[in-house]
């Protein structure tokens, strides 16, 4: 399958990770557009928080390519509304920007019955910006992810690591996983588009840099 120009994955270590949050920072960082493929549980999209988050974000923010209604993995979920997925048929947004495409979970959650998230990164060969965390087994649970990503021959671009701090485990993620961290998004005790637009100008430049924008 032929690579989607200027499109880069944003995939997590596991659900409830941050992605949402670091796609709105680094959205806003490299005036990208945003797209979350498959949406599961419509009390709280996050296309319509991402709309609230970036700065004319009503223009910048796709449809997503499936919606379901129950909040759980999408496989469950499809078999419950007896949706068939079938990511390789997707419909993409029509953009020339930069577009940042959220995945759902973990790297390895399922996207449909037999698929998960990096069957879907791997054949639309996107690059990947890696979100994770620092917790108890979050080293593992990183180091593990990027075997994946190394496995399936998809480019990281790097780590984004989301909330507080930890040197030690850090260093050693950079350096047993070879990958670098490109930026680090603090919790918000706001979470407004002010916000969101003052992170992503303190990590821009670094951001842009590490990405060697435009050549991705």
């Amino acid at each position: 399958m032929q690579g989607k120009k200027n499109a880069i994955a944003i995939a997590g270590i596991h659900t409830g990770i941050g992605k949402t949050i670091v796609s709105a920072v680094v959205a806003e960082a490299m005036g990208a557009h945003y797209w979350k493929p498959v949406q599961a549980g419509i009390e709280e999209q996050d296309s319509t928080l991402l709309r609230q988050l970036l700065t004319n974000g009503i223009h910048r923010v796709h449809d997503e390519a499936v919606v379901l209604s129950h909040p759980m993995s999408p496989h469950a979920a499809a078999v419950i509304e007896g949706v068939e997925i079938d990511f390789t048929k997707f419909n993409w947004p029509q953009t020339d920007n930069t577009l940042i495409v959220e995945t759902a979970g973990g790297l390895l959650s399922p996207i449909a019955a037999a698929a998960t998230m990096a069957d879907f990164i791997t054949h639309y060969q996107l690059p990947a910006i890696l979100v994770s965390q620092n917790y108890l087994g979050s080293i593992n649970h990183t180091l593990l992810t990027i075997e994946v990503l190394k496995a399936r021959g998809i480019k990281l671009l790097g780590i984004v690591m989301n909330a507080a701090e930890n040197p030690a485990s850090e260093s050693f993620i950079e350096a047993y996983g070879n990958a670098p961290i490109i930026a680090r998004i603090p919790h918000f005790d706001t979470l407004d588009n002010p916000s969101i637009a003052a992170c992503a100008a303190d990590i821009k430049n670094s951001l842009l840099q590490h990405l060697s924008y435009g050549n991705y």
